[in-house]
């Protein structure tokens, strides 16, 4: 065919012959990742039932403390005097107060008031004042003496709900046979949309989630939720300035910093066995704690990458992961202990497709999943609240 000078600019878009340059790439922007779900990775088991429970059980405690106002003038030679849980004493129990070097014996218990050797073992008086912690160093058992009084604690059995988190996909079978722009399959496509969604919220409420104050196992009318992180932390639920824990710290009243980090960490290590594993931030948190290293950082002269970042905090109280989740409030720091946290899938419920009856020219079906939160020994995680977040 002979050349007829028509070029492309000229041939707009009514003309069949010039093809459409469009990409075959869908872009999104919408934020749906789930970096703690990740971090915690696949539950090793299933829940069974929708009200889920676990069995948790703690040693018999080996501390206590002073409940007395008033002591005599020399308060190093009192030998009677009262404390909070008398229950925990037995005869035979060293005795020392916190940050006291003085090691006291019982010689007898009567309800809360213990009876003791003051000195023992030489060493030096010192004054007790009330609210002063006790420590039970161990029991001296008389050799040849009758077996003690048999103690014991109690299990406890804890409880979480599961909650169902599901959406719809429909395409109409027109849609579903023409060949759209960066699509091969409608349907398969509208699912993976859907279930992006359904990870994002399931993270958020893992987080956030509330359970209903009444009859949370659900009925006809009230909806199954779970309780997440923020509102199972109750031990060591650290409010910056209250309390006694610190501010700042060298830094703006109420801002982060690594003295409020590492005494949560130190408190949480003192109530529990466990140790925290995993911090989870959102973004201004996460800066804050960027910036713990921020004067602290070298360079040479060939260095040409500039890093302002910290992913791991390593302290006496464990090394924890910092995790960036969006999802966590702007003025919250979580630690966790990720060893004794699941997200679990009731059984036979993790997300999957159910293809529904249409009923008429469709394709129907809803995405389904009913997860839940064990969060075992809530004293072993923590949180501090009440930050500087701008």
């Amino acid at each position: 065919m002979a050349f007829t000078g028509k070029a492309t600019y000229g041939a707009g878009s009514s003309l069949p012959e010039i093809a459409e340059d469009v990409s075959d790439i869908v872009g999104i922007v919408s934020p749906f990742e789930t970096p703690l779900l990740d971090h915690l990775g696949d539950a090793r088991r299933a829940a069974k039932s929708t009200v889920h429970e676990w069995v948790e059980d703690t040693l018999l405690p080996n501390t206590d403390a002073v409940n007395q106002s008033t002591f005599s003038p020399d308060a190093t030679t009192d030998t009677t005097f009262t404390v909070d849980n008398g229950d925990r004493f037995r005869v035979g129990d060293l005795v020392r107060g916190e940050g006291l070097k003085e090691v006291m014996l019982v010689t007898a218990v009567s309800g809360d008031d213990l009876t003791v050797t003051r000195s023992y073992g030489g060493t030096t008086g010192e004054a007790l004042a009330d609210n002063l912690k006790l420590i039970i160093l161990g029991n001296a058992a008389i050799e040849g003496a009758d077996r003690p009084e048999t103690r014991f604690t109690n299990r406890t059995r804890m409880r979480k709900y599961t909650q169902i988190f599901t959406a719809s996909v429909e395409v109409s079978g027109s849609q579903q046979a023409v060949q759209s722009i960066g699509v091969a399959d409608e349907l398969d496509y509208q699912k993976q949309e859907r279930l992006r969604e359904l990870l994002r919220d399931l993270e958020n409420c893992v987080i956030n989630g509330v359970a209903a104050s009444s009859e949370p196992q659900g009925t006809s009318t009230v909806r199954r939720t779970m309780n997440g992180v923020l509102h199972s932390v109750q031990t060591n639920a650290f409010v910056t300035g209250i309390g006694g824990f610190p501010t700042g710290g060298g830094v703006s009243e109420n801002e982060l910093s690594e003295e409020q980090l590492n005494t949560a960490m130190k408190l949480i290590w003192e109530s529990s066995s466990g140790s925290v594993h995993t911090i989870v931030v959102n973004g201004f948190q996460k800066r804050k704690i960027n910036a713990f290293v921020g004067d602290k950082r070298g360079y040479s002269p060939r260095d040409t990458n500039f890093r302002d970042l910290v992913s791991v905090y390593e302290s006496d109280y464990g090394v924890a992961r910092v995790v960036l989740s969006r999802w966590v409030p702007a003025d919250t720091v979580l630690l966790l202990d990720s060893t004794r946290i699941d997200v679990l899938p009731l059984d036979g419920r993790s997300f999957a497709f159910k293809p529904l009856a249409s009923s008429g020219d469709s394709e129907v079906g809803q995405l389904i999943g009913e997860y839940t939160l064990e969060m075992r020994n809530e004293s072993a995680h923590g949180l501090i609240t009440g930050l500087a977040s701008s």
